[in-house]
């Protein structure tokens, strides 16, 4: 390398313009390696970062490849070739990341720490230094100027001395501030290439000890994985351009044959009516009523399925009952100025939906469909099976859950040798016993011979519901819960949730340990009213607050029942269809063979179920806690009260024993006889004789009474 350039160091003391110069060229180098070297150490920091992002990246992509098998795809299925192939690549960029780690690691060591140290230790050691030999010059510069101005007339001794001494002082002091600098500077020139060529090196050795460690990892056996992961790409990417070539002559095909279907109404003549159809789906209009006289129409899919027509509005994981279709009448109708409209009534008139289809030719369609279902349906099975299958179609579409009828066939018990009841229809359903449970019996759970109620009625006289009509109140509830508008208590409750639910129905049951019982309640309402066709359904408000439980009309706001939170004794929503709940409850109405009477009521809601029941369960917690302040507050207002009134009595007795004393002593005062003297006058005896007197006679009496 060449010579370095360096600043006199014998020169300071005399510091001499020339050197001045001279030092202000090395402070501008230092200025312009102070600049170079903040960019280099910018771009080395960014190098280390990427480098410390890399590796973490790394690492996480190793895991997400090892955590690939545990996924859950739904259209992927178990790909076990895919998962193994994924393994083996996390098992490669796992050992890629602890390469990367290492590198992160000798980056920091060599790279990173004596760039950062020349930034941080050398570059600011000059800056103080320059601040330092500033003030040491201007300090020099004064003491001088005072030297200076020393008067040769009037010389006084003290002040020469001291401007002397001051002087001497700065000029020793900025000589060997001077020389630190220049010492300083020569330095730097040699710091700055030991910096700018160190990290480099490092940078260089980290990289190369990275390069050697991935190849010593990557053999021939990973060259060879590789080679056939790549041939694998390349067929799946051939099999994938065959696939869209095959669905983009798929979609032009059915462009061409779909065009004369995207007029809403086509030509009769070019698009013929099927009229011997047995099944049928699309989009149609139905008219819903929204008062007396007005109504509104929404776009559902309809379908039918067995001999049922049923509806599924988008969202919907299942489609629901509209109507049994076995020997009903369809025909078409004028409504609201409507175009292709059409009416289904129920075989016994008491159901019936109006429905709007695109065109004419899908209108006479739907009426062929349903006519050909109905005659189908009436002909060639026997009632038997055709009540089998419509109880069975319709408990579907009471419950979407797909798994709902067979999970809880597993709660039915044997039938086999059972009187038949009037509720012997909610029993039947589609499945095998589980043999699980089939020691289980239907008795221990539900109250035999007991009516399924499916609305919120109120069986009450017509005094009373004139009375109720004239005073504003709600209905009763048969149960015994009362259903009138209650006083405001639960005004000032903390908790206040308000849930739409709609009520299924409920019936008395026995047994309330475990949820079983909600489960099996929930089974046969359900099975009941699909038997029954029974599908309507009464909306309510249920509040729940820390008081008790409410069932409000949303129309009304009327208190349809009300509900002591304390009767609650079990809530629970099912397993397998979350927005079915329902509770057991005590009732007000007494006892039977010495039990209370418990009825489980079950709902259907809009929301999660299980939300309802933690509702609930909170309600009670906090209902518990507030009556247990309420005794700890009363008991301890017991205590005070009765330590009052024992100091109260501890006073009283005190007050007692000290008028006593007074007495006794005003008494034993008053009967002391009177002595005289000889000479006539009176004796009066001091306090201390008198006292001792008195307790001579209190002795003498004690004797008396002892003997």
């Amino acid at each position: 390398m060449p010579g370095i350039d360096t600043l006199p160091i014998e020169e300071t003391l005399e510091d001499s313009p020339q050197t001045r110069s001279l030092l202000g060229v090395f402070e501008e180098d230092t200025a312009s390696i102070s600049s170079y070297f903040s960019q280099l150490f910018k771009a080395m920091q960014r190098i280390y970062d990427a480098q410390n992002e890399l590796s973490a990246a790394t690492h996480l992509t190793s895991k997400l490849l090892k955590d690939y098998e545990k996924q859950r795809f739904p259209l992927g299925g178990d790909d076990e070739v895919m998962s193994s192939t994924l393994q083996q690549f996390a098992k490669v960029i796992d050992e890629l990341s602890s390469c990367h780690a290492v590198l992160s690691t000798q980056l920091a060591d060599a790279m990173m720490f004596p760039i950062t140290q020349f930034k941080e230790r050398d570059l600011r050691e000059i800056v103080i230094l320059k601040e330092v030999f500033q003030i040491a010059s201007d300090d020099h510069d004064a003491a001088i100027n005072r030297y200076s101005r020393l008067s040769k007339r009037k010389e006084n001794e003290k002040v020469k001395n001291e401007v002397m001494e001051d002087v001497y002082t700065s000029r020793k002091k900025h000589h060997e501030t001077t020389m630190h600098y220049f010492a300083s500077l020569n330095m730097l020139q040699y710091k700055k290439k030991i910096a700018l060529l160190e990290p480099l090196l490092g940078y260089m050795q980290a990289q190369i000890s990275f390069f050697k460690l991935g190849s010593e990892n990557l053999t021939q056996q990973w060259e060879d994985f590789l080679t056939n992961i790549g041939t694998s790409v390349q067929n799946v990417r051939r099999e994938m351009d065959s696939d869209a070539e095959a669905m983009d002559q798929t979609i032009q095909d059915l462009k061409e044959a779909s065009d004369p279907l995207y007029m809403p109404d086509p030509d009769p003549n070019t698009v013929p009516v099927n009229r011997n159809l047995t099944r049928k789906a699309g989009y149609l209009n139905t008219r819903n009523k929204t008062g007396l006289v007005s109504s509104s129409w929404d776009r559902q899919y309809f379908f039918t399925q067995g001999g049922n027509l049923m509806s599924q509005s988008r969202g919907d994981v299942a489609g629901g009952l509209v109507m049994d279709i076995d020997n009903c009448s369809v025909m078409a109708v004028d409504c609201e100025d409507r175009r292709f409209c059409f009416q289904i009534t129920s075989f016994d008139g008491k159901k019936a939906a109006i429905l709007q289809a695109e065109s004419r030719k899908d209108c006479e369609e739907w009426i062929a469909t349903i006519n050909n279902i109905s005659k189908r349906i009436y002909l060639s099975e026997n009632p038997e099976e055709i009540a089998a299958r419509v109880n069975q179609s319709a408990l579907e579409a009471v419950t979407p859950s797909p798994s709902f009828q067979q999970r809880h066939e597993s709660f039915r018990p044997s039938t086999q040798g059972r009187p038949k009841t009037g509720r012997s229809g909610s029993q039947c359903s589609v499945g095998s016993e589980s043999p699980a449970l089939s020691s289980l019996s239907l008795d221990s759970l539900v109250a035999s011979d007991t009516p399924i109620q499916f609305d919120i009625i109120s069986p009450v006289s017509e005094e009373h519901a004139s009375q109720a009509k004239s005073a504003g109140q709600g209905r009763t509830n048969p149960f015994g819960e009362s259903g009138g508008p209650q006083s405001e208590e639960s005004e000032d409750s903390i908790l206040h949730q308000l849930f739409i639910v709609r009520f299924l129905g409920c019936m008395e049951v026995k047994a309330t340990e475990n949820a079983d019982v909600i489960y099996e309640t929930m089974r046969q309402i359900l099975a009941a009213r699909a038997i029954h066709n029974i599908f309507r359904m009464t909306e309510s408000h249920l509040l729940v607050t820390c008081e008790c439980l409410k069932l409000i009309d949303p129309q009304t706001q009327v208190t349809r029942l009300r509900f002591s939170l304390s009767s609650v004794v079990l809530c629970a929503s099912h397993q397998e269809n979350k927005r079915l709940f329902g509770f057991v409850l005590q009732t007000a109405g007494g006892r039977v063979d010495g039990r209370p009477v418990t009825v489980c009521y079950i709902f259907e809601s809009n929301n999660d179920g299980e939300k309802i029941c933690d509702s609930v369960g909170l309600a009670k917690q906090i209902a518990l806690h507030s009556e247990m302040d309420r005794k700890a507050s009363q008991k301890q207002r017991e205590l005070n009260k009765a330590k009052e009134k024992q100091q109260e009595e501890l006073h009283k007795q005190k007050q007692i024993e000290k008028d006593l004393e007074e007495q006794s002593r005003l008494i034993a005062a008053s009967s002391r006889p009177t002595q005289t003297a000889a000479d006539g006058q009176v004796l009066v005896l001091s306090n201390s004789q008198s006292e001792d007197s008195d307790v001579g006679e209190e002795g003498q009496k004690k004797g008396e009474s002892e003997a």
